[in-house]
């Protein structure tokens, strides 16, 4: 059996694993690859997750991303057991704290996914006029 990676692209592949880990080029100071903000983003409802995690399977929600932040009733209800049936985490960073028990439809749009920005009163071509005095 032969595994065939049809989305290789060495310079993006790697680019982005030294991205994540925090040791690639970036311009921006103190850039950190925030994995609950990702989440929350791209998996607001925690599917993905729960597919690849099965321990985790009973917990509901965004709550998926930070199982460690949930009570000892919550875990218990939902099966799970830090430090036995999941992990401990090795490291929180101060940077999650902010997303923490942060709800899928409360949480920002990612990027590109809201559209303009409309305003009251503007149409379209106050977007695309140069007289900007609205």
């Amino acid at each position: 059996l032969s595994v065939l990676k049809v989305d290789y692209d060495v310079c993006s592949n790697y680019g982005n694993w030294l991205y994540s880990a925090g040791i690639g080029n970036d311009p921006r100071d103190s850039r950190k690859f925030n994995m609950i903000k990702q989440g929350l983003d791209y998996d607001g409802n925690g599917d993905y997750v729960r597919l690849w995690v099965p321990e985790l399977q009973g917990i509901k929600g965004a709550d998926i991303h930070t199982p460690w932040a949930l009570s000892s009733a919550a875990l218990s209800q939902a099966g799970v057991t830090l430090g036995e049936t999941y992990p401990q985490p090795v490291v929180t960073a101060p940077e999650w704290s902010r997303h923490i028990h942060q709800r899928a439809g409360g949480s920002p749009h990612p990027r590109g996914r809201r559209g303009p920005v409309q305003h009251k009163d503007r149409g379209i071509d106050f977007y695309f006029s140069r007289k900007k005095d609205a």
